[in-house]
């Protein structure tokens, strides 16, 4: 195939060597490819004069001249003639050199993927421009397609370079311009038209194209947040309210929206979150993703807040807004697989540029979806660089990371026969294994204030530990068995809760092995598990107090805490992601009253360092009464740093207890500052004196006691300080 049929089938991957201006012995040749032209002269800006016309190379669209070296002073214009009009624009194959900048520091360090890669604003010369740089090894043909020269493959055939990545720099490709790229793979067959790996703005179906995007133009306004987050974690009280940006509130049906926007939820979500007590938000995953029903966990562009809610700048309003109210942002992170939309990245350059090549590897049975190839140079620097990228240009305080334990086991929901051992014979994915390392240390070696958070549920060691302990490197873990083993319990009618009392203390043999987070999620109200009050047995008010009683445990455990939007204030029906929450139960007192609790937990648990300053430690804790089975009864205490004290104690049944008698520590007195049964929170108001006085009298192992009313289906924290 000749070089004119090359360019014309879009299948060039050297047009430098052919196209743009060469210079040799004081002169200049000039090749340009306009499909369409009649005539092309070349010129400098505005300037009217032409230097030299360009001459039709045989009946080709090609066009060549030569013309004295002395005549060019800078970046050339193409003025074309065609049939029906007249333009011009500066020729792209003149910036070889700034085309191929970019590549030379991209493996240098993660994060220079999105600092060069992708579509980059640059200024060449004094040319506005924008630089292309695409990863598509095995392609014999990458071309930039978009509105700017009519999705047209021929026109911008982009070069091949010795590291797999193809480039060009594009003159008078501005902001918000649509774009994708147009390949043939090894054998010259056309792929669909992909979507840019690391475009930083994207459009929703039906394009899916990518957009240019400027990172530098926002400007922040929340340095004393991010200055103040730098302390240490782990003391500090964090309360996460876990949220579906899609479906929390729905716009008013006569605004002809279907979501509300990142500036609409900046007002609306950061003020209730807020109000409520929350320290942070943690969202879905807010990458870019194709299909509303995968609620973000199939991800398509990595690098893209979903456009379903705005702009990039918007959405970084959103975390700068939650910053300025002192609220932190962490994202739900999906590095574990992504879907086979064509625009994506399964089979990119024709082969598999992203994921495994072997299905037993890289097919994922549970989310029919393509599996990342941990062990790949390229693959692992994408997903360190875009795990970096969303803590340094969107400012979030922390990534939850999905899915960990698919990652880490090769026969991860397979059959014997379906997945392929490690080399020593094993199930652990080492490739994987190495990857979350290497992410974890560059997360807190170059964002110390932000952290890491793993989904992960098997008993994998050391998930929280740091790498240099042997340990995978991720800050805190969600502690899915107390999760699992607390709804097991709590979902019982109290009746035969005694035979099961070992599922609600039974966390406390691991509660200090990992740094954890409790977390009931969206996977617990949805899919036929019925909202978290459905789970509760009982009559309606059983029901309710049920719930009350259990979050206050779960806010006195050991840990930090999480809830999905709804849990707090008893949404009645399973999370249903195509509508919005039912916030017309507020009208009704007995899901205002479950609100009230949830803030009230919230403000409680940030106020009293008992509940939470040694969340890690195992001197933060110790039990009063484990035993109790037969009245479902339990206490503990939690305590702080100083002499303050705060005793948890729990009924897990519709039984009031007159005279409970619970061993103490200290003498003196004791504040009771949370009752679930208060009326404000739809109990019943069993009378419980507001503060009672330790009594000489050893219980429950402890030199002093208090005796106490016990509600029912309450828990109680009562303080010393």
């Amino acid at each position: 195939m000749d070089v004119e049929q090359q360019l014309s089938h879009a299948k060039c991957r050297d047009p430098f060597s052919i196209l743009g201006i060469k210079i040799n012995d004081n002169k200049v040749s000039i090749t340009a490819y306009v499909p369409d032209a009649q005539a092309i002269d070349v010129h400098f800006g505005g300037e009217s004069a032409a230097i030299t016309s360009l001459k039709r190379v045989k009946k080709s669209d090609l066009f060549s001249a030569v013309a004295p070296l002395s005549s060019f002073k800078g970046p050339y214009y193409l003025r074309v003639t065609t049939k029906d009009s007249e333009y011009s624009y500066c020729d792209p194959y003149q910036f070889q050199d700034a085309a191929y900048h970019g590549v030379h520091f991209i493996d240098h360090e993660p994060q220079n993927l999105y600092r060069q890669g992708g579509a980059q604003l640059i200024e060449v010369d004094g040319v506005k421009a924008t630089r292309f740089i695409v990863y598509a090894p095995n392609a014999s043909a990458v071309s930039v397609i978009g509105d700017f020269n009519h999705w047209d493959g021929r026109r911008h055939a982009m070069q091949q370079t010795d590291l797999g990545y193809w480039v060009l720099v594009i003159p008078g490709v501005s902001e918000s311009a649509r774009y994708k790229y147009q390949l043939k793979d090894a054998w010259g067959n056309d792929l669909p038209h992909k979507a840019d790996p690391l475009g930083y703005a994207a459009e929703q179906y039906p394009s899916h194209a990518s957009m240019v995007y400027n990172h530098d133009r926002y400007q922040w306004r929340d340095k004393q947040w991010m200055q103040s987050r730098e302390g240490d974690k782990y003391t500090r009280p964090m309360s996460i309210y876990e949220v579906h940006l899609g479906s929390w509130r729905r716009p008013d049906a006569t605004s002809g929206s279907r979501y509300l926007s990142y500036r609409a939820l900046s007002e609306s979500l950061v003020s209730y979150v807020k109000e409520m007590g929350y320290t942070h938000i943690e969202l879905l995953p807010v990458s870019e993703f194709p299909f509303d029903g995968s609620w973000g966990y199939q991800p398509v562009g990595l690098f893209a807040p979903t456009s379903r809610f705005g702009s990039p700048d918007e959405f970084k309003y959103f975390v700068d807004t939650c910053h300025q109210a002192d609220i932190g942002v962490i994202i739900d992170w999906v590095p574990a697989h992504f879907p086979e939309d064509a625009h994506g990245l399964a089979r990119f350059d024709g082969s598999h540029v992203y994921e495994y090549d072997d299905p037993r590897k890289g097919w994922h049975p549970d989310w029919n979806s393509c599996i990342y190839d941990f062990g790949k140079d390229t693959v692992r620097q994408f997903l360190v660089a875009n795990a970096l990228y969303w803590l340094d240009k969107f400012h979030v305080d922390g990534l939850r990371v999905d899915a960990v334990a698919s990652m880490l086991y090769l026969d991860y929901s397979r059959n014997e026969g379906e997945w392929i051992p490690n080399v020593d014979g094993g199930n652990e994915n080492y490739e994987a294994i190495s990857l979350l390392k290497w992410m974890n240390e560059e997360v807190y070696k170059h964002f110390p204030g932000a952290m890491t958070i793993a989904e992960e549920s098997t008993s994998f060691p050391r998930v929280s530990r740091p790498v240099y302990e042997g340990g995978l490197g991720f800050g805190f873990k969600w502690n899915m068995g107390w999760m699992h083993d607390s709804l097991h319990y709590i979902s019982k009618d109290p009746a035969y809760r005694r035979y099961h009392h070992g599922d609600i203390t039974f966390s406390m043999v691991y509660a200090f092995d990992e740094n954890f987070v409790l977390p009931i999620s969206h996977d617990e109200v949805v899919h036929g598990k019925g909202s978290l009050l459905g789970k509760m047995p009982g009559d309606e008010w059983q029901q309710a107090a049920n719930l009350r009683c259990y979050a206050a445990f779960m806010y006195g455990h050991p840990g930090k805490k999480l809830n999905f939007m709804g849990n707090e204030f008893a949404q009645a029906r399973e999370w249903n992601h195509d509508g919005e929450l039912d916030w017309h139960l507020l009208e009704f007192d007995k899901h205002k009253g479950v609100q009230t609790l949830y803030k009230t937990l919230n403000h409680t648990y940030q106020s009293f360092p008992a509940l939470h300053e040694l969340d890690h430690h195992f001197e933060g804790f110790s039990w009063i009464d484990h035993n109790y089975a037969e009245l479902s009864v339990l206490s503990f205490v939690r305590k702080a740093k100083t002499q303050q004290k705060v005793y948890v104690i729990c009924n897990f049944t519709p039984a009031p207890r007159s005279k409970f008698r619970v061993g103490v520590e200290n003498p003196g007195s004791y504040r009771l500052i949370l009752n679930t049964d208060d009326g404000q929170y739809w109990g019943s108001e069993f009378p419980v004196p507001g503060e009672v006085s330790a009594d000489n009298i050893p219980w429950n192992d402890k030199p002093y006691s208090i005796e106490i009313e016990l509600p029912p289906l309450a828990t109680l924290y009562w303080v010393y300080e």
